[in-house]
Formats: structure tokens, sequence, C-alpha cells
């Protein structure tokens, strides 16, 4: 795992891994990036699409949005995820990417909490999160907003109510719901008719296995000792767009679309379809310069070094009204 993936490149030291991404303000624009991409890169094919539908049953790209949205609903409930509930935070999320104060997910904590900064800030405390994590962390998420913004009332994809959404969502919220319900009925239906040990066996084990997945690249994705996150006086689209970093996966680049090693392009542009983000990718690198951020480190190795390394943030010292927070240990 993270040997010869697709978007692999020459080795690069630890040191200049480890170099921070600028924070200035950047010299090109969005419109930049856009004309240095391959106009075909943005055209996205049901036919194409639905073959990688087919092969590993997970995702759909195509130019109908009532089509991505029933294939979406119908498989996310199948999985036991709110789909529009996710897919309205979600968009929040690259709306707000590493704000301090609106962005959706992976909110970093603070020196302050000492629970994070101190009592868990050791290698036993490491081991017991890395755990939790990665069994825990994505129904949380969902049920009590863990990892995601603070907000006025309770905030949960499963209420309609929340504030995480808007009026005109909440109908929506409701479906996600009703779908949720209807897949526990239908498990339920299933460990009557066989037993909840063979159930656990055939869906509950490898939707654990899932879910660590998906905890795992996110935390990744959004988890680097060079990445800034920036308050409301420094926070601007683009750079937040910018603080992720791609990594080389190896096989498991291709198994997961290449939202592994070609997730800055998704931030950036998120309607290019994944078969085209690599080439993407390529395309932008040379404008995007020093605030692109790869890191070929081994995965297993990266995940244990973020999970120690990256524990809160702070504004350097004597930068503390920068509006810039950098990770500490």
């Amino acid at each position: 795992m993270g040997a010869g993936g697709r978007m692999s490149e020459a080795t690069t030291t630890d040191k200049s891994v480890m170099k921070r991404v600028p924070t200035e303000k950047t010299p090109f624009t969005i419109s930049d990036l856009k004309k240095a991409i391959p106009p075909h890169c943005f055209k996205r094919s049901l036919a194409t699409s639905s073959y990688y539908l087919i092969r590993d049953i997970a995702i759909c790209y195509t130019e109908y949005q009532w089509l991505d949205d029933a294939l979406g609903f119908v498989l996310h409930s199948s999985f036991l995820t709110p789909y529009f509930s996710f897919k309205y935070s979600h968009r929040s999320h690259h709306a707000h990417t590493n704000s301090m104060e609106y962005d959706e997910v992976w909110i970093p904590k603070r020196k302050a909490d000492t629970l994070y900064s101190e009592v868990l800030n050791n290698p036993l405390g490491n081991m017991f999160m890395t755990v939790v994590r990665l069994l825990l962390s994505f129904p949380m998420y969902f049920t009590f907003n863990i990892h995601g913004r603070e907000y006025d009332g309770f905030a949960s994809h499963f209420y309609p109510q929340s504030p995480i959404f808007n009026a005109s969502e909440r109908k929506q919220i409701w479906m996600s719901d009703a779908g949720m319900l209807v897949a526990f009925y239908a498990l339920y239906k299933v460990a009557a008719a066989t037993s909840a040990t063979w159930l656990f066996c055939i869906y509950g084990a490898p939707l654990l296995v899932m879910n660590g997945h998906f905890i795992f690249f996110t935390f990744l994705h959004h988890s680097h000792p060079s990445l800034p996150h920036y308050d409301s006086r420094e926070w601007d689209w683009i750079r937040g767009a910018l603080c992720t970093v791609d990594r080389d996966y190896g096989i498991f680049n291709t198994i997961f679309h290449d939202v592994t090693c070609a997730h800055v392009v998704h931030h950036l542009i998120s309607t290019i379809p994944h078969y085209h983000t690599v080439e993407a990718t390529k395309a932008i690198k040379p404008i995007l310069g020093d605030y692109y951020k790869y890191d070929d480190t081994p995965i297993l190795k990266a995940f244990w070094r973020e999970t120690k390394e990256c524990i809160f943030v702070e504004p350097d010292e004597g930068a503390e009204k920068s509006g810039v927070y950098w990770f500490r240990r």
C-alpha cells in the first residue's frame, strides 16, 4: 500500500514533504486552472460511469442530476448512509474547506482542549483514538456531528431541523431518514430469516471495513503538518481548497477511483469525473507550484505520523493574529 501508484513520482525527502505550503494569496485563479485542463476532462459519460458503477457498485457520475440522486439515494441507504444529508454537508465542506469557523468536517482541536492536547497526546492515547476513529467516527459523525463544526442547537445528519441544513433541504433529510429505516427493516428481515451472526459476517463486517477505509482516507486527505487552517480573517475559497494532500495508495488508487491520489483537483473542480482527475491533476500542477501538496510517504507510516503530529492547531508564535493555524503535537 503506497507504492507504485498512478500518481507516483520521484521519491520525496522527509524535509520536502514537511515543507509548509505558501499561505499568501494565490497568483492564479480557478479560471487559470480550468483553462489548463484539457476540455474532455470536464465531460461526463453515462456509459463510462455506468461501467464503474457495475464494476464496484459504488458511485455514478452523470450529467443527469435526477439519476445521480436516485442511484445515490438507493446505494447510500443500503450502506446505512443518509444520502441527501451527506450530500448537503459535503457540499458545504467543499465550500468552506479548512475554515476554522465554517468547514463541516475534520475541524481541528485547539490547544485549550486539554483532553486532546494533553490527556490523549501520547502513544497509548494515539492508539486509542485511532481505534475509535476507524471504528466509530463514521456513524458518530452522522449522528452527533463528531469532527464537525460547532452549531447552535443539536447538529445531526438524521435530524431534519438540524442547523446543518437550510429550510429548502429539510424535506430531503426526511427522505434520507426514510431510506435508512427501509434499509434497517430489510436487514432485520434478513437477520430473522438467517441469523444475526450470518448478517454480521456478510454485511456488518464489510460495512465496518468500508467505513474504516472512508475515515482513513478522509483523515489523510485533510491532515498534514504542512497544511494550514485559516480563520475568517485570512480564509478564502481557493487557498482553503488547496489545503488538502494527494497521496500514493498503490493499487488502491484505482480501486477508490483516484480520489486518493487526485484529491486536490477534486476540491478545486469537483465536477470533473473521477476517470479524468489524474490527467487534470497533471495539467494544473505546473500552475499550482508550491501550493500543490503531494506526499508519497508509505500510507501506514503517514497515517501513524499524522495521528501523532496533527493533534491540535495554533498560530505560530508571534503571529497569533495572522489568521493562519498550523498543526502541533
